[in-house]
């Protein structure tokens, strides 16, 4: 199910890098401040990984927006791996990759949860997917990485110690509180990721456009927005919650960010900017109520 193509080589280092870093198990970290669902939450993105070519500068960043206190392990591969924790919960891994000329190697890497990896991989390739890092085991189960029919990259996993339940993952500053998809082909993606996935989509009318919402056994789980500019390659989206949009974009310049998008009616009436951190790893600033 290996695909020998120019876009697999592109990701293929930086996302096996990730794999493999994650291999450390549970029994090195304090999860006590976190709970676990019992079945399987299909649908959910129960993880991130920031994937980076300047580590030290991340910290920084991402401590300086969201006051994320970080602690450094080991894969079992021997590889750099460096969890971020928001107060009591683990909400990101950043993995440590270097660049090659003329490639952007950094990026936010969501995984979703599915029921069967190696199901699921066969799944995206037959739907015209790439695969970038084929099924393995890690510390705390099964995981895989493709390249989507639009070229958008998604880590697949299934837990052997449960899914983050969403009271876990309930939306707070300085957390993951949406997931979205920036697609050329909304339609389409819908179709790739019910294969893969199992995701329902539906579309609804917001300020902007249209939006879908994709949702798995009733509960709505991630979204696709339609691309708005040629000049941006499809991408999944991490939002991270902060008090105000257009301050946080402020904070993330002054951390040494770039401004994508500024806040502004259009977007979502100014509760929402798209910035890139140092690296370039694009991610959402979303405005939440609490």
């Amino acid at each position: 199910m290996e695909v020998n193509s120019a876009i697999a080589k592109r990701f293929a280092l930086s996302v096996c890098m990730a794999l493999l870093a994650a291999c450390a198990g549970t029994s090195r970290i304090d999860t006590s401040g976190m709970s676990f669902s019992k079945d399987p939450l299909i649908g959910k993105v129960v993880w991130n990984d920031l994937i980076t070519d300047d580590i030290a500068a991340a910290r920084r960043f991402y401590g300086g927006m969201f006051g994320w206190t970080f602690e450094d392990t080991k894969g079992a591969g021997g590889g750099d791996y460096v969890l971020a924790r928001s107060g009591s919960t683990y909400v990101a891994g950043l993995v440590p990759a270097k660049p090659r000329e003329g490639q952007e190697i950094s990026r936010w890497l969501p995984y979703v949860s599915v029921a069967d990896v190696d199901a699921a991989v066969a799944k995206a390739y037959s739907a015209g997917g790439v695969i970038v890092a084929s099924a393995r085991d890690v510390g705390i189960g099964r995981v895989a990485a493709v390249l989507d029919a639009e070229g958008a990259l998604i880590g697949l996993a299934r837990s052997s110690i449960g899914d983050p339940d969403d009271a876990t993952t309930a939306p707070a500053k300085g957390r993951v509180v949406a997931t979205e998809l920036l697609s050329n082909d909304p339609a389409a993606a819908v179709n790739f990721y019910n294969s893969v996935v199992g995701y329902q989509g539906r579309t609804i009318e917001r300020r902007g456009g249209q939006y879908t919402i994709l949702s798995a056994h009733g509960v709505d789980r991630a979204g696709i927005l339609r691309n708005p500019t040629g000049s941006w390659s499809p991408v999944w989206l991490t939002s991270i919650g902060v008090a105000d949009a257009a301050a946080a974009a402020q904070r993330a310049e002054s951390l040494g960010g770039k401004t994508l998008l500024p806040a502004s009616p259009a977007l979502r009436e100014n509760t929402m900017a798209i910035v890139a951190d140092p690296s370039g790893a694009i991610l959402v600033l979303q405005q939440i109520k609490n």
